[in-house]
């Protein structure tokens, strides 16, 4: 039996859109790490969507500010990563232990 995952905090719609573009980005240079990468294709392929997806985060930002939304509640939107397993997909970012 799989454990239930603890909900996600309250977060508003751009809060909740700021997150989910982080994870996106963050996939994604996952993907091109070339420590843990297994071909060039995959590699060329994720850094070719990494543009658009850095843009979807910008856009994020850039309403954040627009709403007066000018505060990161970092321990909130910690939460929110932990729960979509934020911890194990910025890991692959990092050079793994030799």
């Amino acid at each position: 039996m799989v454990p239930e995952l603890p909900p996600l905090p309250a977060l508003t719609r751009a809060e909740g859109e700021l997150v989910d573009r982080y994870l996106e980005v963050v996939d994604l240079l996952g993907r091109i790490n070339p420590a843990r990468g297994r071909d060039t294709y995959s590699g060329l392929r994720a850094a070719q969507a990494l543009a658009v997806k850095a843009t979807a985060l910008r856009d994020a930002l850039a309403l954040m500010h627009e709403r007066g939304e000018s505060e990161l509640h970092a321990a909130t939107l910690g939460r929110a990563l932990r729960v979509l397993d934020g911890e194990r997909r910025a890991g692959r970012v990092a050079v793994p232990p030799s």
